[in-house]
């Protein structure tokens, strides 16, 4: 489904990525954990054409995406709910996830039922129910971030990529966004996940990633990498 191979990128003279890659199968979860400063966030931005890799391929579908415009590859289906939520505050609730199904809209994706996924988007997000009419700048930080999560949903997209989703969150908000997340991913919606708090990331993730120093140091399933003693040490302390 996605597939990285050999990435490089960074910012400037700067490189942060060194030859990562990572394969996101189709209806799976996998995520990516590190310590701040590993270039979780950088993949994320490498992989939506936020920024643009200097080595490596990325594909989508058996299509190769690296060097394209964001716009376009999310018109091939790849979503981004990016770290700090980037929610369009002076618009609605509603109208932030109809921009999300914009490519649907303009016939760049398959249409289906946009006003349905709508729907269902805010029956996934019942706190977004409550504040559809609501501008998006007035809502809490936990519900922008729901929002960002629901926007991406509505492009109805081949793969999603949530960076950092529970950031900033007081933990009652974290536990509903991974109950989120568990449910996308019982529907089968295929995710690369980067998040803090690594215990849960590799409780719902299907297989995972372990970034250090803009490198792949270690990955497997999931439940092998909690159980791994250099994973506990290092990111499975207290808190986490």
């Amino acid at each position: 489904m996605l597939t990285i191979q050999n990435l490089s990128a960074g910012y400037g003279k700067v490189q942060v990525l060194h030859g990562v890659s990572i394969e996101v199968p189709k209806g799976k979860v996998v995520t990516l954990i590190g310590s701040n400063g590993a270039g979780k966030t950088t993949t994320m931005r490498a992989v939506s054409g936020m920024i643009q890799p200097t080595a490596g391929e990325i594909t989508l579908n058996g299509k190769r995406i690296d060097g394209l415009e964001s716009y376009h590859i999310a018109k091939l289906g790849l979503a981004h709910s990016p770290e700090g939520r980037r929610v369009f505050a002076t618009m609605t609730v509603t109208d932030n996830l109809t921009l999300g199904a914009f490519p649907r809209l303009t016939g760049s994706r398959p249409r289906g039922d946009v006003a349905g996924d709508l729907e269902r988007a805010l029956d996934l997000f019942p706190r977004l129910k409550e504040r559809r009419t609501q501008l998006a700048g007035t809502l809490s930080g936990g519900e922008q971030q729901m929002l960002a999560m629901a926007r991406a949903v509505m492009l109805n997209p081949e793969v999603v990529l949530l960076d950092e989703p529970s950031m900033g969150l007081a933990p009652i908000l974290v536990a509903e966004v991974f109950r989120i997340i568990e449910r996308l991913k019982q529907e089968g919606v295929t995710m690369l996940l980067v998040e803090q708090f690594a215990a849960a990331a590799l409780g719902v993730a299907d297989y995972g990633y372990v970034l250090e120093n803009g490198r792949i140091s270690l990955h497997g399933p999931a439940e092998k990498l909690r159980n791994d003693p250099g994973v506990k040490a290092a990111y499975l302390g207290s808190g986490h």
